[in-house]
């Protein structure tokens, strides 16, 4: 026996799993715990935290009580979005074989693929999984690799061939050697590329912006306030109230609950239309795509290999071409040429067929296959199929065959032969032109997408041929990259298909986008597309992709065909215009409630406000404005933008508009009406939340505020805010009563003020971007 095939023994192979480590990629789950404790650790968190600690400090209970609840609410939804990657590594680890026949101490044994080391000599067999890179060494295979290279046919493989874990035997048997185990095969490497993918969300960004934001702003206005209030003299009874209050009204508490709100909304709605999110920040993430990136294999295309054109030769018809080289196919539905040929046979039924004498499986070392056949007159034919280069030395045929040839093959079609005769004499009768076509949709699913700003990018692993006529196909056009793996310096947004690329080049493209600013959408099938999946922004899995793409993706497309990425894009669109509405209140109130305290300071000589009314207003206002997540908006014709200098801007003008009006409510009660401190404090309550809700209804238009009509949760929320702190001020609960007749004057001035602000607020829009 060639010593090459006698395998190792048994005590060899133990020292090198002992040294080289299990064929099995390692778990990167990190403890449940230790997520959870991170919710707690940023921006918004610790403002809360501190505000708890100076209530536990006051005494007052029962509103750290309900500062904690909105502490964990928000922590709480944040780590239930958490673990996509440890879910798509399990996935990815489910598609590796989990046993190997290996030949050990020169005996043909099953064992765990996991005990598989470097050096083993190993079978691979029909419909089994590939338990690890290897070399063959004899036989020969038909090797799906598609899930991991993008290849869209599979390969002929034989002796010196590699074959990497995770690939499928379509076809035929071979022994091999393992020349790579766990996290040092390609499907390792694979699960390291979406361990290490790691993309900061526009959310995270914009919540930290803003935050940033107010609390340099809010913060030297609450310094100067304490200040004042030392210098007075206040008691530190009353300090201590201040400067809680102060910190309350600058904590935009409810924005990250506002950011996944709008989000389930939109996944909900997104999930009737056969779109599912399964990455909530991908949703408002799809507003912003100005980049798909998009598979070939099984996105664009089909993925099902199909006769395109028959040529016949002679005299032979299409019919009857079809009808032989499906004699000279297996039925067994492993290969996918095979397949094609007698699915498109099976359509075009002839009434004189052969009948079969013999077949001879295809051969990938003559690469062809053959049978023998009886026609209905009696005589005996030799049916050949296989590559026309093959066969030119078996057969005879015209000089313009090889012409058709090379025009078929320029166009991205694999072309077979049949030549049909005696066993002396072949000719060929006709050519067979097959190629994996595109979907239906996809070209008016590019269009479409172009006409929202956003380019769509090919990125395949087939060859740059195939690549370009299938772009071609589906109206992407530009240059094209064909060389991996991808150098630095590629500037790649200057290229429209990227052909010949594996799952790390995949991944290195959404990163270099991304690196120029992009925002990078991902769309693919298979676990070869997992890496640039988790990596891009918004990563898009098709109806039809492997349980690891989906793992991987943050959206999944429910229903066959592309059209759901057109839905996704402009609900996520939709989303964004809610949450843009919520985030340029919450600027506005948060600069206005701090300010509008110092200046009741001045004016009082004491805070008009108390922390139970502040979180009585954080409770009614802020959480009930997240009824937004559902209103009536329309999605932008272009991809939007976090602009935060912008947005900052706008808030802080019009929030200094909304100051004034405050100012002017608060002079007439102070000094026009002569009401008393405490009273005071309930004529600013009804200010800040008559004149919020004034605020509420022009910022979420971005044009006059009755161009469209509000949502009918939005509407509620309105009325019940406006309801319930009237009834706790007329009633005095939680507050001195205030007469109607003063109420019913503060609502006609909110009215008035609406209109006031639309109006500046249109000259500010036309000179300022906010999306």
């Amino acid at each position: 026996m060639d010593n090459s095939t006698i395998g190792l023994t048994s005590s060899a192979a133990s020292q090198l799993l002992d040294s080289g480590g299990a064929n099995a990629i390692a778990d990167v789950a990190q403890h449940p715990l230790l997520r959870a404790l991170t919710k707690l650790w940023a921006p918004v968190p610790w403002m809360l935290e501190a505000a708890i600690v100076l209530q536990l400090m006051m005494g007052d209970y029962s509103e750290a009580a309900v500062v904690s609840m909105l502490l964990f609410f928000n922590a709480g939804l944040s780590f239930y979005q958490e673990g996509r990657a440890q879910a798509t590594l399990n996935a990815l680890k489910s598609r590796l074989a989990l046993n190997a026949t290996v030949r050990r101490d020169g005996n043909w044994v099953t064992i765990g693929a996991v005990g598989l080391v470097s050096g083993d000599v190993i079978k691979l067999s029909l419909g089994a999984v590939v338990p690890a890179d290897a070399c063959l060494i004899n036989g020969s295979v038909l090797l799906d690799q598609s899930m991991l290279t993008g290849e869209s046919v599979p390969i002929e493989a034989i002796t010196g061939a590699e074959a990497y874990a995770g690939a499928l035997i379509r076809r035929g048997e071979a022994m091999a050697v393992v020349t790579a185990t766990g996290e040092r095969t390609k499907f390792g490497q694979t699960a390291e590329l979406i361990s290490s993918a790691k993309v900061e969300s526009s959310q995270q960004k914009t919540i930290l912006h803003v935050v940033r934001n107010l609390v340099f702003f809010n913060g030297v206005i609450t310094i100067a306030l304490v200040t004042y209030a030392i210098w007075l003299p206040l008691p530190y009874s009353e300090i201590v109230p201040l400067m809680l209050v102060a910190i309350l009204s600058s904590i935009p508490v409810a924005l990250p609950s506002m950011f996944t709100l709008a989000a389930a909304v939109g996944a909900r709605a997104l999930a009737a239309k056969g779109v599912l999110p399964t990455r909530l920040s991908a949703v408002d993430e799809a507003a912003g795509i100005d980049i798909l990136c998009s598979d070939k294999t099984g996105t664009l295309t089909r993925n099902q290999l199909t006769v395109m054109k028959v040529y016949p030769v002679s005299t032979y018809d299409e019919a009857h071409i079809l009808a032989l080289a499906s004699l000279a196919s297996s039925d067994a539905g492993q290969d996918p040429v095979d397949s094609a040929i007698c699915l498109a046979a099976a359509g075009k039924v002839i009434s004189d067929a052969p009948s079969l004498l013999k077949f001879t499986p295809f051969d990938p070392a003559l690469k062809r296959s053959e049978a023998s056949v009886r026609q209905t007159n009696g005589i005996t034919l030799r049916i050949v199929k296989g590559a026309f280069a093959t066969l030119t030395h078996l057969s005879q045929q015209p000089t313009s065959v090889t012409d058709t040839v090379d025009k078929l093959q320029t166009k991205g079609y694999r072309v077979l032969a049949v030549a049909v005769g005696t066993d002396d004499m072949l000719k060929i009768v006709g050519l067979i032109a097959l190629s994996d076509p595109p979907r239906d949709d996809s070209a008016a699913m590019i269009t479409e997408l172009n006409q929202l700003g956003v380019r769509t990018i090919m990125v395949t692993g087939d060859a740059a041929t195939t690549a370009n006529v299938v772009a071609a196909s589906v109206g992407i056009s530009g240059a094209i990259w064909s060389t991996t793996p991808l150098p630095d310096c590629l500037q790649v947004g200057d290229y429209a298909i990227f052909a010949g690329v594996l799952p790390e080049d995949k991944f290195a493209l959404v990163k270099a986008l991304q690196k120029d600013g992009h925002l990078v959408g991902m769309c693919g099938d298979g676990a070869n597309d997992a890496p640039a999946l988790s990596q891009a922004q918004m990563g898009i899995a098709v109806a039809t992709a492997t349980d690891v793409a989906k793992s991987a993706a943050g959206v999944v497309l429910t229903e066959a065909g592309l059209t759901g990425i057109v839905t996704l894009i402009k609900e996520g669109r939709i989303t964004f215009q809610r949450i843009l509405t919520y985030t340029l209140r919450s600027i506005i109130h948060k600069v206005v409630q701090v300010l509008l305290l110092a200046v009741g300071l001045v004016m009082t000589g004491h805070a008009i406000l108390t922390p139970s009314l502040m979180v009585l207003m954080m409770v009614t206002g802020d959480f009930l404005a997240m009824s937004s997540s559902t209103d009536n908006v329309r999605p932008s014709s272009q991809p939007n933008r976090w602009r935060i200098r912008n947005l900052t801007i706008a808030g802080v003008i019009l929030g200094m508009i909304d100051l004034l009006y405050c100012v002017i409510c608060l002079t007439i009660g102070t000094y026009m009406l002569g009401l008393s401190t405490d009273m005071l404090r309930s004529f600013t309550v009804i200010t800040l939340v008559f004149g919020g809700q004034a605020v509420f209804y022009v910022a979420r238009e971005r044009h006059h505020f009755w161009n469209s009509c509000p949502g009918r949760w939005l509407l509620l929320s309105s009325l019940i805010d406006l309801s319930l702190i009237s009834i706790l001020a007329l009633n005095g609960i939680l507050m001195p009563a205030l007469p109607a007749s003063v109420m019913l004057g503060l609502l006609i001035a909110a009215i008035t003020f609406a209109f006031v602000l639309d109006a500046i607020k249109m000259l500010l829009f036309r000179h300022l971007t906010v999306a």
